[in-house]
């Protein structure tokens, strides 16, 4: 049988680092499998190198028997690849239909648009995946699931026999993802062979084939899906049992660290009011949009609020600033650390004692001496791995990268610790590392609110959940609720508004999937 796909031997490392190593693997027709793994396992490079995007230092890839030796994106959908990321990029002023053939637009003489035609012809493709969309719509009115479906069809109808597809449903409600399954499934029929990257073990349940898990850039699983259980799928990939990944988290104290009161980050959204006490880590939940990130933003000043107050301590801040915010002893650590939170072209010694170069100088000269003192200090707190303090940051791990944007606040041991993604990009012996640095602060006393998006993390690390949608706080769980087998579909329930669950909308999926088994 001729492979789809057929992934011999790829290795690739950055800096030095190994991202992929020799990882071989083969895909049917017509099949869907599921690459699983933690942020830094190695999917995206996966799909860059499948895709055209980025060389591998060794090994081929294949398409359908034919070898992809171009690092060319038009190679690549030459051959019949078709990538769906999970940042769409559609072009939202245009139509769907334009969408649609945007560069292959069907014309008269060369230049004239055949506007009838093409409308015409993106309806009946529209249809043949059981789509009721005008076409001549345009794209900025569509929900995210229906702009996925559109980039779905773009790529099939164009040619692809496999198609990559990154986490689709990470930002989509459930209801909606019974349509993205029955398109799945209408290519699955259609003999197209599918890579669904995703961390729920539901989807997995419902639409794998087949699952392959890669962990530290090495492939740990590559099993029939009806052969696997998923408390298997995760042991593979964090190479541990879920208990052990999660440190013990030592009860909260009584006496509030940080009050929210009214703080409205914009006009035309919500406000948000909420307390945590110190020692506690309160965790905060939501879909993609929810206003997770830019509520903390505001929490702490990088992006000043219109109205309401922060209260930490005795010390109350209107509509905080940065300054403010750090004097009265609030640290953040921001979801992108490579835009937001480093300086990657200077050293070790230099991004751990940014935020307090003051305390390090006498007339403006920087005390070295000093410095260096307390970055070393800082380092070994959080067991930083650098060859020296004069490493540039840029050439660190992301784990490592991440462990000196959380160190280089607790020089002045602030008393509340905003984290918006800690572990996003960060491998699994790091993640580990850095659950333990938060449950130690929190145990200190520092009070920890927590953003993220893996269920996981959220679950496991958190004294309290709230959960956010469309700007504003639409629930809570407390620690006896997050230790019920319904946590998860419960914070899926509150942030999607849905009535039903991620489980309650996956579809009975028709024999096509259970022929393959």
């Amino acid at each position: 049988m001729v492979h789809a796909l057929s992934v011999t031997g790829l290795k690739k490392s950055f800096g030095g680092v190994p991202v992929l190593r020799d990882m071989s693997f083969d895909v049917a027709p017509g099949s869907v499998t599921v690459l699983a793994g933690e942020n830094g396992a190695g999917k995206s490079t996966l799909f860059k190198i499948i895709s055209g995007q980025l060389a591998p230092d060794d090994g081929t890839v294949e398409i359908e028997g034919s070898r992809l030796d171009s690092v060319n994106p038009h190679a690549a959908r030459a051959l019949g690849v078709g990538i769906v990321p999970q940042e769409l990029a559609p072009y939202e002023d245009l139509s769907v239909a334009e969408n649609l053939f945007v560069g292959h637009e069907p014309k008269r003489f060369g230049f004239v648009l055949k506007r009838r035609e093409m409308v015409a012809r993106a309806r009946s493709m529209l249809e043949e995946f059981g789509v009721s969309i005008d076409p001549s719509r345009p794209m900025s009115s569509l929900s995210v699931a229906y702009t996925q479906i559109i980039e779905i069809v773009k790529a099939t109808t164009s040619g692809a026999r496999v198609l990559l597809l990154d986490e689709p449903t990470s930002s989509i409600p459930a209801a909606e993802v019974a349509r993205l399954y029955a398109v799945i499934d209408r290519l699955r029929a259609q003999g197209v062979a599918m890579i669904y990257t995703t961390h729920r073990m539901a989807e997995i349940e419902a639409i794998a084939d087949r699952v392959v898990v890669l962990r530290d850039g090495a492939l740990v699983l590559d099993e029939e899906a009806g052969s696997v259980a998923p408390e298997q799928i995760v042991t593979a990939m964090i190479g541990r049992d879920l208990g052990q990944l999660f440190p013990q988290i030592e009860p909260p104290g009584e006496t509030t660290a940080i009050s929210v009161s009214g703080l409205r980050r914009r006009e035309g959204v919500p406000t948000i009011d909420l307390e945590v006490r110190r020692g506690e880590i309160l965790g905060i939940g939501g879909l993609v949009g929810a206003g997770r990130s830019a509520t903390l933003a505001a929490l702490f000043g990088a992006r000043r609020a219109v109205e309401g107050t922060v209260a930490v301590g005795d010390r109350r801040l209107d509509r905080p600033r940065v300054r403010d915010s750090i004097a009265a002893g609030v640290a953040f650590v921001p979801e992108d650390r490579k835009a937001a939170g480093l300086i990657l072209s200077r050293s070790v010694l230099d991004n751990l004692t940014l935020p307090y170069l003051q305390d390090h100088a006498v007339l403006g000269v920087l005390k070295q001496p000093s410095r260096r003192r307390t970055a070393k200090e800082l380092g070994e707190r959080v067991r930083l791995r650098s060859r020296s303090l004069g490493q540039l940051v840029e050439t660190l791990s992301g784990g490592n990268q991440q462990k000196i944007v959380i160190s280089r606040w607790l020089g002045r041991t602030p008393s509340v610790l905003l984290l918006d993604e800690p572990t996003r990009g960060v491998d699994v012996g790091a993640r580990g590392e850095i659950y333990r640095i938060i449950s130690d602060l929190a145990a200190s006393g520092m009070a920890v609110i927590l953003v993220s998006s893996d269920m996981p993390e959220l679950i496991g690390m958190s004294h309290r959940v709230c959960v956010m949608r469309r700007g504003e706080i639409t629930g809570e769980l407390t620690r006896e609720e997050l230790d019920s087998p319904e946590a998860q579909n419960r914070i899926f329930h509150l942030a999607s508004g849905e009535e039903a669950a991620l489980t309650a909308a996956v579809p009975t999926i028709p024999s096509t999937k259970r022929a393959t088994r």
